[in-house]
């Protein structure tokens, strides 16, 4: 029975990972606003309804790998270690992310990553609904504080500075790369901003 679940759940990971993969296909070729989602199911050899069963409005067709790390932030605070203060954990996080070279930093210039980069920061539709996702990491992330011991209001005071802190690093490094600075040259100024930036946040919300 197991056996058959996991088979299952791989097998829905890989239309999922179809569906996607040949919206973004579309979307990269013609632009997101000229390809329909009726268009899209074709494409990946699936109904509309299979379609919207994985991905409830067209914009997650692109987004959903944002989506997938909405929580990350919360669960850096709650995985961190017994010794360790949330902010410290969630600087240590960020700039291991960078060195590593991960696409939520925005410091990743495979081509396909910087090709979606580059989709959404040019599609108004896409941009709106990744700050819906921004908004909604935002909210985990102030509970996990609050579970950590911060108190109202300021779990969610610090929840909003370290929200904006951590996408406006993204989107510089996402900038670079796009404009065609390699990864790997702009990593040490990253890294320096990255830090400086976390040191004013650990000035300013009081807690390490």
């Amino acid at each position: 029975m197991n056996d058959e679940l996991g088979l299952r759940e791989r097998k829905k990971l890989r239309t999922r990972a179809a569906i996607s993969a040949a919206a973004i296909e579309l979307f990269l070729e013609r632009g997101f606003d000229a390809v329909g989602v009726a268009e899209v199911a074709r494409a990946a050899e699936v109904s509309k309804r299979t379609l919207f069963a994985y991905f409830p409005a067209k914009e997650d067709l692109v987004l959903h790998r944002f989506a997938d790390h909405e929580t990350d932030a919360a669960d850096v605070v709650r995985g961190r270690r017994p010794d360790q203060g949330p902010l410290s954990a969630l600087r240590e996080a960020f700039v291991r992310g960078l060195a590593e070279h991960e696409p939520v930093t925005g410091l990743c210039d495979a081509p396909a990553v910087v090709a979606v980069f580059r989709l959404v920061t040019g599609t108004p539709a896409l941009v709106a609904r990744l700050a819906e996702f921004t908004g909604a990491g935002e909210a985990a992330l102030a509970a996990a504080l609050a579970e950590a011991g911060v108190p109202a209001p300021d779990a969610g005071l610090a929840a909003a500075q370290i929200t904006a802190i951590r996408r406006t690093l993204a989107e510089a490094n996402m900038a670079a790369v796009a404009a065609g600075v390699p990864a790997r040259e702009r990593l040490p100024e990253a890294r320096a901003t990255a830090e400086r930036a976390f040191t004013m946040l650990s000035s300013g919300v009081g807690f390490a």
